[in-house]
């Protein structure tokens, strides 16, 4: 399922200070500890895994705000 590989993706590259497992799919990311780095690996280790290419105008921290928004990009462009 998709939000499972993303959580698993989010803990190998999101350098967060909270584990992934305690986090709600609504959590703010950025609250706890997602930074602009953190959030470029996260999007190519997502475009890799999905075979998705994110658009430039998606690249916003509402796209990388939770798990959730995360996850409704990635099945978005996966259709």
């Amino acid at each position: 399922m998709v939000v499972e590989k993303v959580r698993e993706i989010l803990l190998k590259t999101g350098r967060l200070s909270v584990p992934v497992e305690q986090l709600a799919d609504d959590s703010d990311l950025y609250i706890v500890g997602l930074t602009s780095l953190a959030t470029v690996g996260l999007m190519l280790a997502l475009e890799e895994e999905f075979d998705i290419e994110i658009p430039d105008a998606m690249l916003g921290r509402k796209t990388f705000a939770s798990i959730g928004s995360i996850v409704e990009v990635v099945q978005r462009l996966n259709r």
